[in-house]
Formats: structure tokens, sequence, C-alpha cells
């Protein structure tokens, strides 16, 4: 991956933090400490999931490596798309209509956590079929949130019921784009 897919990927994989941060910003009005506690807490969970997701598609990839490349388009398409469509399904409600966490604890903020790096552990699988260095696109995945997080914490206090969702309709079409580059180069190197 070159260092431009790699910080696409990372943007991508913490879009969905991000708005989901700028949806809890909205709705607990953190202060400065607290959001960066927050950001810690998505931040460490996105790294460690891409990890897992790609330990098990390194164990799966024996068996896949013919069609590796549909397999890595289909994951990055559908959880593109996917997050693509849940932001469109939200851009244009009312602020008083968009989700926001009932509970403002610590339990609440991990599952929160948790809920948004689950489409990271299925882009860990796609990572497993491809030629990257996982360390690095992990820790840059968890750089990226960090950082979202912890902006879209603070920013949710005034603005996250309006811009999260477009900001997760960004993240979904970067790895569609994704997905869609691996399924050209993968075509390009066999013509």
């Amino acid at each position: 991956m070159t260092p431009v897919s790699i910080a696409v990927l990372a943007f991508s994989m913490s879009a969905d933090a991000c708005a989901a941060a700028m949806a809890r910003g909205a709705a607990t009005r953190p202060g400065f400490l607290a959001a960066v506690r927050g950001g810690l807490v998505f931040g460490s969970i996105e790294t460690l999931t891409p990890l897992i997701g790609w330990a098990l598609g390194l164990a799966a990839s024996g068996y896949i490596a013919a069609i590796d490349h549909w397999v890595a388009f289909t994951l990055l398409g559908i959880v593109g798309w996917k997050m693509a469509i849940e932001a469109v399904a939200r851009i244009g409600k009312a602020r008083a209509e968009v989700e926001q966490p009932r509970r403002s604890g610590l339990l609440s903020l991990v599952l929160t956590a948790f809920a948004t790096s689950i489409d990271a552990a299925a882009v860990g699988v796609t990572l497993a079929l491809v030629n990257v260095n996982i360390v690095s696109v992990a820790l840059a995945i968890g750089a990226t949130t960090f950082t979202l997080a912890t902006a879209g914490l603070m920013v949710g206090r005034s603005f996250g019921a309006r811009f999260g969702p477009i900001i997760e309709l960004i993240g979904g079409l970067g790895l569609f784009a994704i997905g869609t580059a691996i399924l050209l180069e993968h075509t390009r190197m066999i013509s």
C-alpha cells in the first residue's frame, strides 16, 4: 500500500468513530481532558481490531488466494457502502432526531468504540490478503482515530448532529474507492 492509500484507509476507518464522537460530544459536552481520554479509548480499540481481523484473514488466506482481490473488493465495498448509506440516511435529520448516547460512562464509551471498530476488523481481514505492513497500518488507523475522535468530541459540543454523517459518508466512499483500486490493480497485473 502506498502512503496515500494508508492515509485514505486510516481516515475512512476513523470516520465512523469521529461521527460517533461528535454525537457523543453533542450529548455529553466533554471538557478537553475528557475528550482526550475518549480519543484514547477510540484510538486504542481502533488500533487493535484491524490486527485481530488481519490475524483471522491470514489464517484463511491460503484457502482464498485465487480470489483474494475479489474478497478484498467485496469486503471493502460492503463496509464502505454500508457506512455511506447509513450516513445519507442521517444527513438532513434534525439535531433532536440524531441518535445520541443515553449514558456517558466509561462502559458506554468503550461499547461505542467497539461498535465503530467492527468494520476495522473486516478491513483487517482484507489487509491479510494484500501485501501490507499491518503494524504501521494499524498504528496509522489508531493515531488518526485518536485525533479525529478527540476533535469530534470537542466539535460535537456545537456541531455534532450536523456534520457527523457527512464525515461518515466521505469515509464510506473512501473505503469503496480503496477496494476498487485493489481490484483494478489486480486486473492490471493479470493483463
